[in-house]
């Protein structure tokens, strides 16, 4: 599997506009101290780094088919110091198998809309996760590209990609054996969805 369907990397400046502070967006969330994570898609750790620091000692697992982005999440963890980051290189199709252990949660950030086999991924994701723990998608709100802008440039995914709330439950729920326990707004332009195994 290639790249996620529309799906580009963007540079930290970029993430900054969206989440000046992925920690407390992170927390928001409910990651905490000592909870393990996998960041599915995580480019170059823009939240796999801060989610990090949250779960120390915990590891967390920054899950990428990107080498390049995989070798300077490496390289950044090393400069701040981070050693709980555990970079793979692997299909979010297998995600179980990729894994040494299940996990607290499984965080999947601006890609859900760019999976080809959604119910396939959740599944996985499912099957990745400890009993009680959460499936956290982070999505573009369903509005024209042309009013996301950052910076007066329209940014995120194509207009005909994007998934309401209920589009993205909907998938979700229907996939695997979770239930939704909360969605949470992430402005300007996202919301996410956690849901419980």
């Amino acid at each position: 599997m290639g790249k996620f369907q529309n799906t580009a990397l963007p540079d930290w400046d970029w993430w900054g506009k969206l989440w000046p502070t992925p920690g407390e967006t992170l927390r928001e969330l409910g990651v905490a101290s000592g909870t393990t994570l996998v960041e599915v898609g995580c480019g170059n750790g823009y939240f796999a780094l801060p989610a990090a620091r949250i779960t120390e000692p915990a590891p967390v697992y920054a899950l990428e088919l990107d080498t390049d982005a995989l070798d300077e999440l490496t390289h950044l963890a090393e400069q701040q110091r981070i050693d709980n980051v555990e970079p793979i290189r692997g299909d979010a199709r297998e995600l179980a198998r990729h894994l040494p252990e299940p996990v607290d949660y499984v965080l999947i950030a601006n890609t859900f809309h760019g999976v080809g086999d959604m119910t396939g991924f959740v599944q996985q994701a499912f099957d990745s996760l400890r009993p009680g723990g959460r499936l956290v998608v982070v999505n573009w709100h369903d509005l024209s590209r042309e009013t996301t802008t950052i910076e007066g440039s329209p940014r995120g995914p194509p207009t005909d990609l994007r998934m309401t709330p209920e589009e993205t439950e909907n998938v979700v729920l229907a996939a695997a054996g979770f239930t939704l326990a909360r969605q949470v707004e992430l402005p300007p332009y996202h919301y996410a969805l956690v849901f419980e195994r």
